[in-house]
């Protein structure tokens, strides 16, 4: 046996290729806030953090009860007891159209550990899978983590985020292991229409291509819009959906998440099925009080809970989204669902930031409010706002976003045509993106400000004014 020389331990390909794109981001930021001003940060997606959203006493008696049971403190099978799988297929079938039973549910440690084992079951080194852009960047952690290549689709902002179709049909290759859908969707708060899910479908059946759906915001949408299970709307695609307790019931530390098998078609059953069975023996399952707990929590949840924690988060959408969209320089698309909302910065109004970093970098600075930088999910010039902080804070941080911008807000000089029509000011609202040659008034009407100062004034007054007038409507609500 040959003897070392010097001690020499590097680290696996498999950690050295994994890296966090937000971690990175954020860790690199200059967060230093202003000491005269509390934080209030817009960027963190746990619902509990602020302690005004809770999980409903139901649920927390469900674990109480697991836990004096006595029945679920050894291991459980790895993919989880049999009775809490048959909870889970329960919720997630759609009678009459995609029914499941136990054996196709499989129990994981939240619903990221369920996006790893799809990812890892579905794929091989140097395979690719097709992720949304904007998206939740842990898609492409988890995959280059296992030498698997990531290609992006685009959402398209001024259609309220939906797919690029034409964009991921040309994104498919002969490499191409799977299709990533998020809806409802972290970061841009957006639902899909059945119609829309169908179309993806077709794109996914044509060329032969399975569909990871990450569905943890399953029925976490607003009024006037309805949440679709993608595997239910097709007879052909195979779909692995991945959900979870986190987001709806408001426990996301529970880590509580599964992955529902639809293959009405057998696909998956040759290697698939027996593949997730074998990864998830790496974690000996997931937590086995929860998982006791699970058949009360899924059947005994009130449905008043869901609609309270839903009105307060559309009602913090509607305040911040009048607020933002009064702001010159930004322009916010509406959300649908889920706990986010997307906004548009017009860089070229802020020619002294160099990009969406810096702006950022210096909001936090001045004003003590911290938003996600949009390069954190791989689309510059936006910021991600959170929606699930009380109501007073959100407004307080709509109102200081608004006195940044218009504090650096600088339009471009207008050109004047030889008809009299000025140009500049408006072209990069005409699409809905905020990477544009031009700059938008906060809103997606198109009408021209007569001056930078007017704009400056007019904005500061209507976002103060708007705020405060919406949210006495919700107080009489």
């Amino acid at each position: 046996m040959r003897e070392r020389e010097s001690w020499v331990v590097p680290a696996s390909n498999y950690a050295k290729n994994t890296f966090n794109p937000i971690r990175n981001i954020v860790e690199n930021l200059q967060i230093v806030p202003n000491p005269e001003k509390p934080m209030i940060a817009l960027s963190i997606g746990d619902p509990t953090v602020f302690g005004n959203l809770k999980p409903a006493e139901e649920i927390t008696e469900a674990v109480v009860t697991s836990i004096r049971s006595g029945k679920y403190n050894g291991y459980g099978p790895s993919t989880g007891f049999v009775e809490s799988r048959e909870a889970v297929a329960k919720y997630v079938s759609v009678p009459g159209v995609a029914e499941l039973e136990a054996k196709d549910i499989i129990l994981c440690s939240g619903c990221s550990c369920a996006i790893d084992l799809c990812i890892t079951a579905l794929c091989c080194p140097g395979q690719n899978i097709l992720v949304p852009r904007p998206g939740f960047p842990l898609y492409k952690t988890l995959a280059e983590g296992l030498s698997i290549n990531t290609k992006y689709y685009d959402l398209l902002p001024e259609r309220n985020w939906e797919v690029d179709l034409a964009m991921l049909e040309d994104q498919i290759d002969e490499q191409t292991a799977a299709i990533v859908v998020n809806n409802p969707s972290n970061p841009c708060g957006s639902v899909f229409s059945a119609d829309h899910l169908r179309k993806i479908l077709q794109v996914a059946a044509r060329n032969k291509v399975p569909v990871i759906a990450d569905e943890i915001y399953d029925h976490f949408v607003f009024e006037g819009h309805e949440y679709q299970p993608m595997a239910a709307l097709t007879q052909e695609v195979p779909v692995l959906s991945c959900g979870g307790l986190t987001k709806r019931y408001l426990i996301p530390g529970w880590r509580m998440g599964w992955i529902a098998i639809y293959d009405r078609g057998n696909i998956l059953s040759k290697e698939i099925r027996a593949g997730l069975q074998s990864l998830s023996q790496r974690i000996i399952g997931s937590n086995t009080l929860v998982q006791g707990a699970l058949p009360a929590i899924l059947s005994s949840t009130p449905k008043s809970f869901f609609a309270d924690t839903l009105t307060q988060i559309q009602a913090n959408a509607k305040l911040c989204y009048s607020s933002i969209s009064a702001t010159p320089g930004l322009r916010p698309v509406m959300p649908q669902g889920a706990m986010y909302m997307m906004v548009g910065v017009d860089m070229a109004c802020f020619p002294e930031f160099e990009d969406d970093l810096q702006f950022v970098e210096r909001m936090i600075s001045e004003e003590s409010v911290f938003c996600l930088p949009g390069k954190c999910f791989d689309f510059p010039n936006y910021v991600r706002i959170v929606l699930t902080v009380p109501k007073e804070q959100l407004q307080e941080a709509c109102n200081r976003i608004s006195s940044f911008c218009v504090r650096h807000y600088n339009a471009p000089s207008m050109a004047v045509s030889s008809n009299g029509v000025s140009n500049g000011v408006t072209n990069g609202a005409s699409n809905g993106h905020a990477n544009g040659n031009g700059c938008s008034n906060g809103s997606y009407n198109g009408a021209m400000m007569t001056s930078v100062e007017e704009a400056k004034v007019l904005a500061k007054a209507t976002a103060l004014e708007t705020a405060a007038a919406l949210v006495a409507e919700m107080e009489t609500d």
